[in-house]
């Protein structure tokens, strides 16, 4: 028996390739089918179930495309309602894989169809649980993503999972493995580990939505506290989890369609292409194409897509590194972004070579900023989350988090310089970005970010334990 978890950092997922005698399972991969394939190839072995934890909302999963490559069949829990062709399992159904076998536990709470897959290893133990969106490390699915069924709400689907990890989960023996379907970084849930894999007996410890006593009251009250707004993306994934999409493949080669500058400046004008520049934010803020978006792939970069951009129709066109536009339109349609129309041929240095018009984006260091904080109450935007800057923060900082910018477009000056900063340079460089292309130019970006407004002698907040907040 193999089991591999396929973690994506960029997403906080787990995909999983479960193999035993030359039969495999994958459970809830992502939307490009080929490492699956590979990987089975690599053990001359077929993929032979196809296994949905739920309808993803975060991300747009291989299922389907897998599914038409391979064959094997989409498996969902109880009450799934896809438009395309699975098998519906009933609660406690055993699927054979080779010497193994795996047992569907329908879980609900996260949304109704939500499951949970029991492992029994080869003498028949019961050896992990992929927990999905039930159970993470440290927390639980959130009962507020579901598409509203009937009159069900947050309050009766928070009890649902109470229900589910007291009968389902919580009976289950202490040394089985969990494989939650995400980690620390998701909006899934409020309050994962940084780890992706964990004994149960030491989740029924720590994680306190498994408190021994705590009653449904309890439960419902402390899962729903605290949850911030799910971003708009959300739904339109779930949809296309549900009813399917196209193929990558196709996706891949239309994103990949490379533009001359001339070319470039005329689709952008005649699509209403939003120019999303994924380059690293130093080179952004040396040079970048007008009004053009910056999100780079060094950072997490297909959360803030779809959370910022939204509207996975909009057509998109890239401006990539050197050989990265591959990259860029395959973690964009992960999170359900497949109307990338192509990218700058031979990147930014080709647009300024071509003598097209290009802006910059001003930058101060962290101790330069700390100086003239001494002398002067200039205007300062703190664009990380409200936790982070609850936590701790520049005492002449205004939070205005990244996620919600548009909402605070107001409280920026429009006749003298204001300075922006994140954590560590990248939020704040996709601030400045939006601000730009909204026509406010007087900004500074503060490199480095509270990182090093930390290190130099900048005044700043006492600290609190986010944990506490």
């Amino acid at each position: 028996m193999k089991v591999e978890q396929i973690y994506t950092g960029c997403l906080a997922q787990g995909a999983y390739y479960i193999e035993s005698n030359g039969e495999v399972a994958i459970i809830d991969p992502l939307r490009e089918e080929k490492p699956y394939i590979n990987r089975a190839k690599l053990d001359d072995a077929k993929i032979k179930y196809i296994f949905e934890t739920h309808f993803h909302a975060d991300f747009v999963s291989g299922h389907v495309t897998l599914a038409k490559e391979t064959g094997a069949p989409i498996i969902y829990g109880p009450s799934a309602n896809p438009t395309f062709e699975a098998i519906i399992a009933k609660d406690n159904q055993e699927f054979k894989l080779g010497e193994i076998s795996i047992t569907v536990l329908h879980t609900p709470g996260h949304t109704l169809e939500s499951t949970t897959y029991l492992l029994k290893d080869e003498t028949g133990k019961d050896y992990a649980i992929f927990s999905g969106d039930t159970l993470f490390l440290g927390d639980v699915g959130r009962p507020d993503l579901a598409q509203k069924m009937g009159e069900l709400t947050e309050k009766d689907l928070a009890e649902l999972l109470y229900d589910s990890l007291r009968e389902k989960i919580m009976p289950l023996a202490d040394d089985i493995l969990v494989y939650p379907a995400h980690g620390a970084g998701s909006a899934c849930g409020k309050n994962m580990m940084k780890e992706t894999v964990d004994t149960l007996g030491n989740q029924k410890k720590m994680n306190y939505a498994l408190r021994e006593n705590m009653t449904k009251e309890e439960f419902v009250e402390e899962v729903t506290e605290g949850l911030l707004p799910p971003p708009q993306y959300f739904p339109l994934n779930v949809k296309l989890n549900k009813e399917g999409y196209e193929d990558f493949k196709e996706v891949l080669k239309r994103g990949t369609k490379s533009l001359s500058p001339k070319a470039f400046e005329v689709a952008a004008n005649e699509t209403g292409a939003i120019v999303l520049d994924v380059r690293h934010q130093d080179d952004f803020a040396k040079g970048h194409i007008p009004r053009s978006i910056f999100i780079g792939l060094n950072g997490d970069f297909a959360p803030w897509v779809g959370a910022l951009i939204a509207d996975v129709e909009q057509p998109i066109l890239l401006v990539t590194p050197k050989g990265g536009e591959e990259e860029a339109v395959t973690r964009l349609s992960r999170v359900g972004f497949d109307n990338t129309l192509g990218f700058l041929e031979g990147g930014f240095e080709a647009w300024k070579n071509s003598a097209m018009e290009y802006d910059t984006v001003s930058q101060v260091s962290a101790k330069a900023l700390s100086n003239l904080l001494k002398i002067d109450q200039v205007p300062v935007f703190d664009v990380r989350k409200n936790s982070e800057y609850l936590s701790e923060h520049l005492l002449a900082a205004v939070n205005t988090p990244l996620d919600y910018l548009n909402n605070h477009l107001a409280e920026f000056p429009d006749n003298k310089i204001f300075y922006v900063h994140c954590a560590g340079g990248y939020r704040s460089m996709i601030a400045g970005s939006i601000l730009k292309s909204r026509g406010i130019h007087n900004l500074v970006d503060v490199v480095g970010g509270f990182k090093e407004l930390k290190e130099s002698d900048a005044s700043v907040s006492e600290y609190v334990c986010p944990s506490t907040l």
